[in-house]
């Protein structure tokens, strides 16, 4: 049977290329992922018509959160962090809430996920950067702040005409820009720029622990269903059990 130790949904933007083989890289064996997208018009990955996008994806999200419920998870996440920006500290409350309610299984988001993995790693104080607009990067450090977490530095990455088309050579730069000597930690937003191959030489270069939204996506969903087995090359977080 698949998904014998645990099943998780993921619930991600229209166009994002990224995220499934990033992800599919961090299922531990036992463990399945099921993806479905969440609908929203316009062109995918540009920075402009974002906020628009992301309050289409919301308006899509009960939907496509029962379509995931024909797999039995024990978790579905919003596996967009910018949509989270949108909602707002007590908007994304309010939808987790609402997603619990009517489903058996817990909800998350990826945005959730930074925070408890923070958390874990006993870090308040980040370097945080995106490969998205200043105004919605801003948004993402401010919500942040929100929850408590201080922000010693913020950078959005110059020059992005659509994230889908970033690199993960682009990823490890926006950490090395983002970096500040007052953070403990770099946070990278945003699960459409490929990331994890650039987690580890980044934390070695830094000395500091370094986690992407796709990396404490992973980490997050997988301990909801009860799975904590360590994952080796992509960072501090993902190679603790």
């Amino acid at each position: 049977m698949m998904g014998w130790r645990g099943r998780v949904g993921i619930l991600v933007p229209p166009g994002n290329p990224t995220l499934e083989p990033e992800l599919g890289l961090l299922m531990p064996p036992g463990c399945s992922f099921h993806f479905t997208r969440m609908a929203a018009s316009g062109v995918t990955g540009s920075l402009q018509g974002q906020e628009e996008r992301n309050r289409q994806q919301i308006e899509s999200l009960a939907a496509a959160t029962a379509l995931l419920a024909a797999v039995n998870p024990g978790v579905v996440a919003l596996a967009h962090t910018s949509t989270s920006y949108t909602l707002g500290r007590v908007g994304e409350a309010s939808l987790v809430a609402r997603m619990e309610a009517a489903h058996p299984f817990r909800f998350t988001t990826a945005f959730a996920a930074i925070l408890v993995a923070l958390q874990a790693l006993g870090i308040n104080r980040v370097a945080f950067g995106a490969p998205y607009a200043a105004d919605t990067t801003e948004a993402g450090a401010a919500l942040l702040r929100e929850h408590g977490i201080e922000v010693a530095s913020v950078c959005s990455l110059p020059g992005v005409r659509n994230i889908y088309d970033e690199t993960a050579e682009r990823a490890y730069r926006l950490g090395r820009m983002a970096d500040h000597p007052n953070a403990d930690a770099i946070v990278l937003s945003g699960v459409g720029m490929p990331t994890l191959s650039t987690l580890a030489r980044l934390e070695r270069d830094t000395g500091k622990p370094v986690l992407s939204a796709t990396s404490a996506l992973a980490w997050h969903v997988t301990r909801l269903i009860g799975c904590r087995e360590p994952i080796a090359g992509y960072g501090r977080l993902l190679g603790t059990a």
